[in-house]
């Protein structure tokens, strides 16, 4: 087992309840570089952050050693008769796969959500049906991983760090319609499959905000019905459904002024669809961590006059300063929190929507919505 955060771990138990031998490799156990590794071995399980360019990776190709993503081998594992809903996408992945969760037990099916979402598919030892979250990296490892229904919510340059290409992600990005039984796809996106768009006509209206949330609801939607659920169901979901932590979540208000963590936006997309939410509001923006190689110019074009300050951390603030001269270099999250708040007059927001990876100062974009949630909190007065 290669990588052993959340799902690398849980994969090789799995595998030793099962009386396999697993050889755990991992930066953190120093045996990275140690290709004699892979004598012996059968099949080499990877975790969704370790690169396929990796030595031990292309040694074991280069023998024929199959190399299974933690979500091929979780795939495996799952009881016979199995039903899957895939989801994958530039953005909005967690918020469709949860939504898809809350309509499947609103229709009383037996759901597990699983994936990219947190919950190692590894881990799930039987469900009816399983909606599983999938980033690029798992699929670029898939081999016979089948989806009962394969949802493409977007796609848009992502991961150019890892990938290399905006054409190497997308590929990887499809592969989930590769043995997919339906395929739910933008409208007008170019494959062949069941069409969904913002504007569709639904059930009811999603309770959460933003155009882009109502695109995700028309995916869930679509595929939810192609998984035989009733739209009493779809409906009584769309209503209530409040959304995920750290995607435009509020949470506090001081003084007025309303604090929204969205440390979910890793990439210029996702923050783009944030401003556009609040596009009728006065705004002020914390951007910045660490770049994924992304072009920063398209974020600076869509900030709206409404967008009333900006302020910069981590590693990318320099080159975010090259197209948003005008913004404040606060360096931290808790400096900008503060400088923000205190530009702040009643009824404005203060948007934290980074653009960026959270590695340069946290462990994950979790504990980045986190610190911001507790900075907020430790503002006088906070709610």
């Amino acid at each position: 087992m290669y990588g052993l955060a959340r799902s690398g771990q849980t994969a090789a138990r799995r595998l030793e309840e099962r009386g396999h031998d697993v050889v755990r490799v991992d930066r953190s156990l120093g045996n990275e570089l140690d290709l004699a590794l892979l004598d012996g071995a059968d099949v080499l399980v990877k975790s969704p952050g370790v690169p396929s360019e990796r030595p031990l990776v292309t040694l074991a190709r280069e023998r024929g050693v199959p190399v299974w993503s933690e979500v091929e081998l979780g795939y495996r594992l799952l009881p016979e008769g199995t039903r899957i809903v895939g989801v994958t996408g530039t953005n909005g992945k967690t918020t469709t796969v949860e939504l898809l969760g809350a309509i499947f037990r609103a229709a009383g099916r037996d759901v597990a959500v699983a994936g990219n979402v947190g919950t190692p598919l590894t881990s799930v030892r039987g469900a009816e049906w399983v909606v599983c979250e999938l980033s690029s990296f798992q699929l670029e490892d898939v081999e016979t991983f089948t989806c009962d229904v394969a949802v493409l919510l977007n796609l848009e340059p992502d991961h150019l760090d890892r990938h290399g290409t905006f054409e190497a992600y997308r590929d990887a990005k499809l592969r989930i319609f590769e043995r997919a039984r339906v395929r739910v796809v933008p409208r007008g996106f170019g494959v062949d499959g069941i069409e969904f768009s913002a504007d569709d006509a639904l059930p009811a209206e999603p309770l959460l905000r933003g155009a882009h949330n109502r695109e995700n609801a028309a995916a869930a939607t679509a595929a939810a019905r192609s998984a035989g659920v009733g739209d009493a169901a779809i409906a009584e979901a769309l209503r209530s459904f409040p959304g995920v932590a750290h995607r435009l979540e509020l949470v506090g208000e001081v003084g007025g002024v309303r604090f929204v963590n969205d440390s979910k936006a890793t990439n210029v997309a996702a923050a783009r669809r944030a401003l556009a939410a609040y596009a009728d509001e006065r705004v002020h923006l914390i951007l910045g961590g660490r770049a994924k190689g992304e072009d920063f110019a398209t974020l600076a074009a869509a900030i709206g006059p409404n967008v009333v300050s900006v302020h910069l951390i981590g590693e990318a603030a320099a080159d975010l300063a090259r197209v948003l001269p005008d913004a404040e270099r606060d360096e931290t999250l808790g400096r900008a929190v503060e400088r923000a708040f205190a530009a702040a007059v009643p009824g404005d927001v203060v948007l934290l929507s980074p653009a960026c990876a959270s590695y340069d100062q946290f462990e994950n974009f979790e504990q980045r919505g986190a610190e911001f949630r507790r900075l907020v909190h430790g503002l006088s007065g906070g709610t």
